[in-house]
């Protein structure tokens, strides 16, 4: 199987969403108190090829994901065609610099994993993004094929993700590890808000994200926090048949896109989400129009500034607008 093309703009997942913006902000003040004590902690080139278990993942894995991207090589002793791959991967680990790290995982000793991820054959290649796991290619690839793909993995952390790798240094000690992410001022309201969420208390995050911006207007992941708990407590007890007929019924009822914009983002529809909300802002006036217009702006929080699809329905907008 040759390597597909990644890309994290298909649906819009709210947990990835969350996940991406919290990695931007921690990796963002990660870069900035390094700053202020001179630079971050370096890594040696041999720490960027580690080998991983069911035990050390989370740690080694889910963790590092918020610094780095991480690539998984699904591999076995008996894998022949493994025995071409691996090595390919690890000569590209290095030459990529602290861009990635890669990790080995055996699947005769971690099956756990191994299904975890749904491996049908090896050598099977993932990489983990601020905690999200994407398929990268399966089977002994092209070396060209496989640096596209790590091209665009590289490219989609950084843009995305706000995560630009680490700092290597082969006269490191060997235990030299990155500098520890500072904690921030709001950390245990935001992990509060988090528990409210994933408690289906979406009212109780509402209010402990708004205490949040209240001390820090500009906190990003309360901001994103705040949309996606305020978007799931408007959908919560919609009938989605009778918000979608209503809809069509009524193509210039501001009231009846807008809900019906809100289960198209919660279903994934995002270009349908916005395409809808712009159309709405063309199609009325007065107060109905602001709703549409207020609704778009919220929606664009919930996705993200640096997603193509908000900057593009930012520019239908304006169109409409003016």
């Amino acid at each position: 199987m040759q390597p597909r093309n990644m890309s994290m703009s298909g649906v819009v997942d709210l947990a990835a969403v969350k996940a991406a913006q919290e990695a931007k902000a921690k990796a963002e003040q990660a870069r900035a108190e390094a700053a202020r004590h001179g630079g971050g902690g370096a890594v040696t080139p041999a720490s960027l090829v580690i080998d991983v278990d069911e035990a050390g993942f989370e740690r080694d894995v889910l963790q590092r994901s918020t610094e780095v991207p991480v690539v998984i090589d699904f591999w076995a002793e008996w894998c022949e065609p493994c025995k071409q791959l691996s090595p390919l991967l690890e000569r590209l680990t290095q030459e990529y610099n602290g861009r990635f790290l890669l990790a080995k995982i055996d699947v005769d000793a971690n099956q756990m994993l191994m299904q975890q991820f749904g491996v049908q054959g090896i050598p099977a290649v993932f990489a983990v993004v601020a905690g999200q796991a994407l398929p990268l290619f399966q089977g002994a690839a092209p070396e060209a094929q496989i640096r596209q793909t790590l091209d665009q993995l590289v490219q989609v952390a950084e843009e995305r993700f706000g995560l630009t790798g680490l700092t290597v240094d082969a006269d490191a000690p060997e235990d030299a590890q990155p500098a520890p992410v500072p904690a921030g001022p709001h950390d245990a309201a935001l992990a509060a808000a988090v528990q409210a969420l994933d408690a289906g208390d979406l009212g109780g995050a509402v209010r402990a994200y708004e205490n949040v911006l209240s001390d820090d207007p500009a906190n990003t992941e309360a901001k994103l926090g705040l949309a996606q708990a305020q978007l799931l407590l408007r959908v919560q007890d919609m009938d989605p048949v009778a918000v979608r007929k209503d809809a069509a019924e009524k193509p210039g009822d501001a009231r009846a896109q807008i809900a019906a914009a809100d289960l198209d983002l919660v279903g994934g529809h995002v270009e349908d989400a916005f395409g809808r909300l712009v159309e709405t802002v063309r199609r009325t006036a007065g107060e109905e129009r602001d709703a549409a217009r207020v609704r778009l702006l919220e929606l664009f929080e919930v996705v993200g500034a640096d997603d193509p699809r908000v900057t593009a329905a930012r520019t239908a907008l304006a169109r409409v607008l003016f």
